[in-house]
């Protein structure tokens, strides 16, 4: 066996569907390419048109099978729709990424219901609806991925966690609930925890240059992170590589967590 053959089995999504919500951007724009790329069949689901045909355009540019969805994933409604809409393109996905986030921090004395209630539906309950929409299935099948982005902020309160902070937690949470009912079943579910990334997310703080250089400097490596970074952590929990990889929190973050 070469060495090509022996990484593509352990590592190759061919013959996978994947589902990556906030695919379009940032983070889950790299790893809806990456999965892409290792050979899934990726659907892609976000809210902006004009970024989801100019991510799958790319893909398929590539010779990559791509689609996109448009959804609004703080309604519930619009996450069953966005679940059905997806898994009607290549089939019901055998990997799930919730990626699709908002980032609402005002101070917390000042956040009120209307902060809370759109945070906790875009960062906690559309992964909970989707994962209660794919994970019986996945579970049936005998083999599933479901991987969440999280946060520092799930771990660590600073730069005004706010709600935020609260819906990463809580999240990490989920997966571990969702690992304990379905892994047994071969449904592996895992977080990836970023550090500071360079993405439209957090256009707050990389418009601060000052900030930006003061977080750099408490990684290990010595810069902040890029979405490309991403990449092989999500080909790795989504492959069989990860079989017996399942509740993790894994931290993507060029050591800022324990420097």
């Amino acid at each position: 066996m070469t060495s090509v053959t022996y990484l593509s089995e352990l590592f190759s999504l061919d013959g996978r569907v994947a589902l990556v919500t906030g695919g379009s951007s940032g983070i889950g724009r790299a790893v809806a390419g990456a999965l892409a790329r290792a050979g899934a069949r990726v659907v892609i689901v976000a809210r902006g048109e004009t970024e989801l045909a100019a991510t799958v355009a790319e893909l398929t540019a590539e010779g990559r099978e791509a689609a996109w969805v448009s959804a609004d994933l703080s309604a519930r409604e619009g996450v069953r729709a966005a679940a059905e809409a997806a898994a009607a393109v290549f089939g019901e996905p055998d990997i799930l990424v919730n990626s699709a986030g908002i980032n609402l921090r005002p101070p917390l004395g000042e956040l009120g219901e209307d902060v809370w209630d759109t945070t906790m539906a875009v960062n906690l309950e559309a992964p909970f609806l989707l994962g209660q929409r794919f994970g019986p299935g996945m579970a049936a099948r005998g083999f599933g991925r479901i991987i969440h982005i999280t946060s520092q902020q799930a771990h660590r309160a600073f730069v005004q966690s706010g709600a935020y902070g609260v819906s990463k937690g809580a999240l990490e949470s989920l997966a571990r609930s969702q690992a304990e009912a379905w892994s047994p079943h071969g449904v592996t579910c895992n977080t990836l925890v970023p550090g500071f990334v360079m993405t439209p997310l957090n256009q707050r703080l990389s418009s601060d240059p000052d900030r930006v250089a003061a977080l750099a400097a408490r990684t290990m490596v010595g810069r902040n992170g890029l979405a490309e970074d991403f990449a092989g952590a999500a080909v790795f929990l989504a492959s069989g590589a990860s079989a017996y990889v399942t509740g993790q929190s894994l931290f993507v973050d060029g050591g800022f967590s324990t420097h």
